[in-house]
């Protein structure tokens, strides 16, 4: 076997036996994961997730899945809990303890301290009985045969499998509490994400400026309005309405089929009716109707009444593309 064949079979082996590990996963979801779930769901107080070594950065992971769906969580590392950052851990918090062994020095440490204190305590372990998953109120079971590591030795399944235990976790949860699309983008105002899901037509085509001739408006003066507005199009509009739309490659088709066009007007080159979408539509509705028909501008109607133009290159802009 060839390196290259080598290196692929490796890399196939390792993705074969994490899925197969998540897979196994499922068997392990019963009555005491849903306890765990319905816990946190009627806490008052917020996640605390903590963790030593590879199981802390997955606790950040998870942290960061939480927040983004509507469950309100801190990290805190198992190492730094027990020289200061205990203080994090407020009255009615609910703590996740991470931990494949449930047996680190540190987590020894820890777990009689959350104890003490009254909080309520979530293992998420490999090992249902360790010390960590005798001392836990609720014990969600990551148990995984072998780590893809040919030495059994560096966190790879065993993290993947806490991974997607957090994700089970925040899931359910974001369905108890009835998380939408509105309360997603709320969290996630800045991303690409979060502006499919806010972003409105409107919000583009109002910063654009607004092209526009009338039926009899000629051929210099169309050119001139589609230079000026930068937008590679003109609405052709009459008392309002959108009757039809002239764009670059409707002038350069005029200019290959005639030589004389001093008497032609925008009636005679438009195309009628155009396609449009309302202000108030979410911009990604723009993108998916110019991906249908191959376009690079839509008009935006508002009430009925010609409202302006949002262009592909917006849509870019925007992050939305």
């Amino acid at each position: 076997m060839n390196k290259q064949h080598s290196i692929i079979h490796t890399a196939k082996q390792t993705i074969e036996m994490e899925s197969k590990a998540i897979f196994n996963l499922s068997s392990y979801i019963n009555e005491e994961f849903a306890a765990a779930v319905e816990l946190i769901y009627n806490s008052k107080g917020r996640v605390i997730i903590t963790g030593i070594g590879k199981s802390a950065i997955i606790a950040t992971k998870i942290v960061a899945t939480l927040n983004s769906t509507g469950t309100p969580a801190v990290f805190m590392h198992a190492a730094d809990a027990i020289h200061g950052d205990l203080g994090l851990i407020l009255e009615n918090d609910v703590v996740i303890c991470i931990s494949k062994s449930g047996n680190t020095p540190e987590i020894k440490v820890l777990v009689p301290l959350i104890k003490n204190a009254k909080n309520k305590m979530v293992a998420i372990t490999g090992n249902k009985d360790s010390f960590l998953g005798k001392q836990a109120d609720y014990v969600l079971n990551a148990y995984v045969e072998k780590e893809a590591c040919p030495n059994n030795l560096a966190p790879t399944t065993s993290t993947t499998a806490q991974l997607v235990i957090g994700d089970a976790l925040a899931i359910c949860l974001l369905e108890l509490k009835g998380f939408s699309s509105k309360d997603f983008a709320k969290y996630h105002p800045g991303g690409a994400l979060g502006k499919k899901l806010y972003l409105r037509v409107s919000d583009m085509s109002e910063v654009n400026q607004k092209p526009s001739v009338s039926l009899h408006t000629g051929i210099k003066d169309i050119i001139i309005e589609i230079t000026e507005k930068m937008l590679g199009v003109t609405a052709v509009v009459e008392a309002g309405k959108i009757l039809g739309i002239i764009t670059d490659g409707d002038l350069r088709r005029m200019l290959s089929k005639t030589d004389d066009f001093t008497n032609l007007t925008a009636k005679d080159i438009m195309s009628e009716n155009p396609k449009r979408i309302d202000a108030n539509a979410m911009a990604v509705d723009a993108m998916e109707l110019m991906e249908k028909h191959g376009i690079s501008q839509l008009l935006v109607e508002k009430k009925g009444q010609y409202a302006g133009v949002v262009h592909v290159h917006d849509l870019i802009k925007e992050g939305i593309l």
